[in-house]
């Protein structure tokens, strides 16, 4: 692994050497290293690219790193990963992808990431995504996150998107069932031209079931992000969206959230506010030394952390 591969694999999963448990690292396409536990296996898939993760019931206090790095300009590829996760297991997932494009041709790095919880499981998976490079291709991610809890399951989704990447749209599909639970945070900055469209959708089937999103957003130059949340309750459930979004410059966010009620006791709700950063805040911290610049910084980095 180079410099820049080893720099790609600290960003995006903070690691500074191959990581302790199980683990799949793949660069440019091929794998690079990759090692299973006794209670965590990892295949190759045969029928396409990507691999399956198997977690047997009852695993506890291990984790899952499966990062993705892309360092030669104009390589563009499409991976399917599904995690099958036992009864009772209770595990941390660390994803993500790292693009260095130092030419002038597009890299891209598409993704799609199956969940199958059976009862009572629970993750925390964390997916960051960042960009690098002086060359003039676009770094391009599309990741597809496709989510079935079964009764009793919880999985915490934590994704982090707020360097370098041109264009992005990130899809997200949940499907819950009895006394299941979601719940999703979201944090994206955009800044130059680029683009970036968050799409969730959510169907809550079982008695009991919860979810709550939470997306936070800075729009900086001419930038521009648009922000979908679509949640069905279908049974006595609680639901719950929130877009949080700063724009700066002349950047653009769109959040378009749609609520549907297909029971009684479905109790959904949406919030959303777009705006620039406000005056008093940046008066307060020039008082204290701060540069208008500086002052924007730390707005900035407390609102996304």
């Amino acid at each position: 692994m180079d410099l820049i591969q080893k720099n790609l694999l600290q960003e995006i999963a903070g690691l500074h050497e191959v990581p302790e448990g199980a683990y799949n690292i793949r660069a440019n396409g091929e794998l690079q290293a990759r090692n299973t536990t006794a209670n965590i296996d990892i295949v190759t898939k045969s029928d396409k690219s990507g691999i399956d993760i198997i977690i047997k019931p009852g695993t506890k206090n291990e984790s899952v790193h499966i990062p993705v790095l892309l360092s030669k300009s104009g390589l563009q590829e499409m991976v399917y990963n599904d995690f099958y996760v036992g009864e009772g297991a209770d595990v941390t997932i660390v994803a993500g992808c790292g693009i260095h494009n130092g030419g002038d041709q597009a890299s891209k790095h598409d993704g799609l990431h199956r969940f199958f919880l059976e009862k009572n499981a629970r993750v925390r998976y964390v997916e960051k995504h960042y960009g690098t490079g002086d060359g003039t291709g676009e770094r391009i991610m599309n990741p597809q996150t496709e989510m079935e809890l079964a009764q009793g399951a919880y999985m915490e989704m934590e994704t982090v998107q707020i360097k370098g990447v041109d264009s992005t749209v990130r899809t997200t599909r949940a499907k819950l069932g009895k006394d299941a639970g979601l719940v999703i945070h979201e944090k994206i900055m955009t800044h130059g031209k680029q683009f970036a469209r968050t799409d969730f959708a959510v169907d809550m089937d079982g008695e009991g079931s919860s979810v709550n999103l939470v997306s936070r957003s800075v729009a900086r130059d001419h930038s521009r992000q648009e922000f979908i949340s679509v949640i069905h309750g279908n049974n006595r459930c609680v639901g719950h969206s929130e877009c949080d979004g700063i724009i700066m410059e002349q950047g653009s966010v769109t959040a378009t959230p749609s609520l549907t009620a297909n029971h009684l006791d479905a109790s959904l709700i949406h919030e959303a506010a777009i705006g620039k950063i406000a005056g008093e805040q940046l008066i307060k911290l020039m008082t204290l030394g701060l540069t208008e610049a500086e002052a924007e910084e730390q707005i900035i980095n407390g609102f996304l952390k």
